[in-house]
């Protein structure tokens, strides 16, 4: 299970205030998208991690017990914009919780990281938040858990995208690239994409975040 606990102060002036966010993930199957923006929300606000274990989990490797690096708090709790707890646990699909006790879960790895991401603060217009939206769905229901001939389709599409682009949907680095990215990392289909795809891998793979999710698959 992964929880992660998240504040954002309300003005520049306000002191901050520690609140959690819960998210469940079984480390069968790391949520890598998560560990991702977990480190470019890092380089945004000021984060308290930790990571623990449940007991419905009989072992962890030792690199996702770490995978928010060595944690040291140096500072009161109350001082930090966001806290992450990570706790692995049995569950089928990642969810996310931010009022433990009065909240539904947000399921599933990509609405997780719209969650997420949506707190970077990038601004889309409506037409652009949607093909982002798209992009994320197919990433999980084509690219990562689809057939072979939907995989096929998939990269067939983003080839296309990253032939025009070097991101997909416009620019910048989007949660549709950061999905899409760890769906094929976890399909193991990095090494087998077409051209266009194999670039865009390596301008991820630039990035630190991405260059360190991809140490947790070593």
């Amino acid at each position: 299970m992964l929880t992660v606990c998240l504040v954002l102060s309300h003005t520049q002036h306000m002191k901050l205030c520690l609140k959690d966010i819960v998210i469940n993930a079984n480390p069968a199957l790391p949520p890598l998208s998560l560990l991702v923006l977990h480190s470019l929300l890092c380089e945004r606000y000021k984060i308290l991690s930790a990571v623990h274990t449940h007991s419905s989990v009989k072992s962890v490797p030792e690199n996702l017990l770490k995978c928010f690096g060595e944690q040291t708090k140096k500072q009161s709790r109350h001082e930090y914009q966001l806290g992450f707890t990570l706790i692995w646990k049995d569950v089928p699909k990642p969810q996310i919780k931010f009022s433990i006790q009065t909240m539904c879960p947000i399921k599933r790895e990509g609405n997780i990281a719209r969650f997420l991401f949506s707190l970077l603060g990038q601004k889309h217009s409506a037409v652009t938040a949607t093909l982002i939206d798209s992009w994320v769905d197919t990433a999980i229901f084509q690219l990562k858990e689809g057939s072979n001939k939907e995989k096929a389709a998939m990269l067939r599409s983003m080839n296309a995208a990253l032939g025009k682009s070097s991101w997909l949907v416009g620019s910048e680095l989007t949660v549709a690239n950061i999905v899409a990215w760890c769906a094929l990392q976890q399909t193991g289909s990095a090494n087998t994409v077409p051209a266009h795809v194999q670039k865009w891998l390596k301008s991820c793979e630039n990035l630190a975040p991405f260059n360190s999710a991809l140490k947790l698959l070593k």
